[in-house]
């Protein structure tokens, strides 16, 4: 009998990987999982087509029934396509409750809260009105169209995009703060300058200006009428370029650095070679991966 403290072989861990919730032995739960979860087979990808229509349907339901006029001649049609949906989805939400064996788990995890948010909207705007258009959190579900229809490029791309997001983290939040300390400052400074004659009644609204005015959106609600304040304006808007131009610096040095680390991953146990940086288990063995030893930093 395998002691507690000895770790679970390699062939567990990578099904464990593969099916997180747990997949059930055999039975009707099973037949179930694999129509629910496993989109490569055909039933599989049937039901996940089928249920990315419904979605659409029903954000662009909702997405109608907010224009005035169209609720006024199908307001009640509407509203029982929207109870459909939701009675629908919630079906669909606790079938995959049943059918994996840790259900919890799956309700915790990312897609688990979305399914949950993607019904509970419709059964509170019975009390509080307002809450029925926060349906349409339902399109995050679409998610699931990169695994649907195998699109490993794009996921490939979506990584790399979060990871140089995440890396650049630091330096983003440092620009960030700079840019507030800019517009509080410049903000203030206009309504110092301008006054409440000419528009700028108090510091928040002399920072809404510079943020407009930084960012080169310019919305012309607010203008400068003094030379003094024409010539402040002028240099937010020199620096708005540069304001621009130095986050997507960081991001792309990023993105360079990513392209200087290794692309695949080699097992030791079983030396198979070829495996994605964000693989954790060996696809031939099962065997967990080295970690990735990050780069050195530049002097």
């Amino acid at each position: 009998m395998r002691s507690a403290l000895t770790p679970p072989a390699p062939r567990d861990s990578a099904e464990a990987e593969l099916h997180p919730f747990g997949r059930p032995a055999g039975g009707v739960r099973q037949r179930l999982y694999r129509v629910i979860f496993e989109s490569d087979t055909r039933a599989g990808k049937l039901f996940d087509e089928v249920l990315i229509g419904l979605i659409l349907a029903s954000v662009a339901v909702v997405v109608l029934d907010s224009i005035a006029s169209i609720h006024a001649k199908y307001g009640g049609l509407f509203t029982v396509l929207e109870w459909s949906f939701t009675l629908i989805f919630t079906l669909e939400y606790v079938a995959r409750l049943i059918c994996v064996q840790r259900p919890l788990r799956y309700a915790r995890s990312v897609f688990g809260v979305i399914d949950l948010v993607a019904v509970l909207p419709t059964y509170l705007a019975i009390l509080v009105p307002g809450l029925h258009a926060l349906i349409d959190v339902r399109v995050l579900r679409l998610l699931r169209i990169f695994r649907i229809f195998k699109l490993s490029a794009y996921i490939a791309e979506y990584g790399a995009l979060g990871r140089a997001l995440y890396e650049s983290r630091r330096k983003i939040l440092v620009f960030l703060s700079f840019v507030l300390l800019v517009v509080l400052i410049m903000g203030t400074l206009m309504y110092v300058v301008e006054g409440p004659q000419h528009g700028f009644h108090n510091i928040p609204t002399g920072v809404y200006w510079a943020i407009t005015t930084m960012t080169t959106v310019g919305f012309g609600d607010i203008t400068p009428k003094t030379d003094l304040g024409r010539f402040i304006a002028s240099l937010m808007m020199l620096l708005g370029w540069g304001t621009l131009a130095v986050p997507t610096g960081i991001v792309s040095a990023e993105f360079t650095a990513q392209k200087l680390r290794p692309r695949t991953r080699h097992c030791v146990a079983c030396g198979s070679d070829g495996h994605s940086m964000s693989d954790r288990f060996c696809r031939d063995c099962g065997a967990a991966l080295p970690p990735v030893a990050p780069l050195p930093a530049a002097r």
